[in-house]
């Protein structure tokens, strides 16, 4: 399993590479919207909940939403490939496909080597074993933007993600229900309906 070794203070996290799971999105495009802000009291905000497989290496991310018709909005299938600077929309319910570059920088879901450790603290009930967990917060800078995260310890798998910038707006993830790599590599391959795309713009409103 491909991973990613980083030390802070006094021992070592190994990150996970490639792992899938679920993912719940939540995008502020106010620049009023700082971390912790209640989604209901944002002048726009967006929230998804998708399955998520992640390349860390390859920095390949896909993001397949849960449908609920019942609600009258699109679902989509988004690819990223950070590599070639392309992203892959498919509507789910339109079956319309757009290709365009990149919405969004990409954003490790792990801890980046030159993040920044802040805090170390247990979710859960200290006093009753196996009923807590210990997580580890840290931020940093990239040229796109600010970002912070949590891991477990001493395992480093991610439990949130947040990314802010003037043109996306602020990003936050959290994870759930992880398993380490991807068993079917073609899950990065575009999707079949994808092959007839549209080139266009990419709307700050389709960041996610």
């Amino acid at each position: 399993m491909p991973a990613v070794i980083i030390y802070y203070q006094s021992y070592i996290c190994t990150c996970l590479s490639e792992w899938e799971g679920g993912v719940c999105d939540s995008l502020c495009l106010t620049s009023s919207c700082p971390p912790g802000v209640s989604q209901n009291d944002w002048s726009k905000n967006f929230t998804q909940i998708a399955q998520i497989s992640y390349d860390e290496t390859n920095r390949r991310v896909r993001e397949i939403e849960e449908l609920d018709f019942s609600t009258g909005r699109d679902y989509f299938d988004v690819l990223y490939l950070h590599n070639i600077n392309v992203e892959y929309r498919l509507n789910l319910r339109t079956r319309q496909c757009n290709t365009t570059t990149l919405s969004r920088p990409f954003i490790p879901f792990g801890v980046p080597p030159d993040a920044r450790y802040d805090v170390e603290y247990t979710v859960g009930p200290a006093n009753i074993p196996e009923e807590h967990i210990t997580v580890i917060r840290f931020d940093g800078n990239i040229t796109e933007g600010a970002y912070f995260g949590t891991v477990t310890s001493p395992d480093c798998v991610p439990v949130t993600s947040g990314f802010f910038s003037n043109r996306t707006g602020f990003i936050h993830s959290t994870f759930y229900d992880i398993t380490t790599g991807i068993p079917d590599p073609s899950v990065f391959v575009p999707p079949r309906s994808a092959h007839g795309c549209k080139r266009g713009s990419s709307p700050i409103t389709s960041v996610l």
